[in-house]
């Protein structure tokens, strides 16, 4: 499968990874802060639900 025909969660997924790779962070720092955007979504998500 060529990435031209990957879902977007696929290709947004390469795209974190490669940018997180770049960053040199520990990956505890990562992880961290990978939690926190999921958070972040998650409310959205449900404010986007509720409307």
């Amino acid at each position: 499968m060529s990435l031209e025909s990957a879902s977007d969660e696929i290709k947004l997924a390469i795209d974190l990874i490669m940018l997180l790779e770049q960053s040199e962070m520990a990956p505890e720092t990562v992880l961290a802060a990978l939690e926190i955007v999921r958070r972040d979504y998650e409310k959205k998500q449900q404010a986007h639900m509720l409307t």
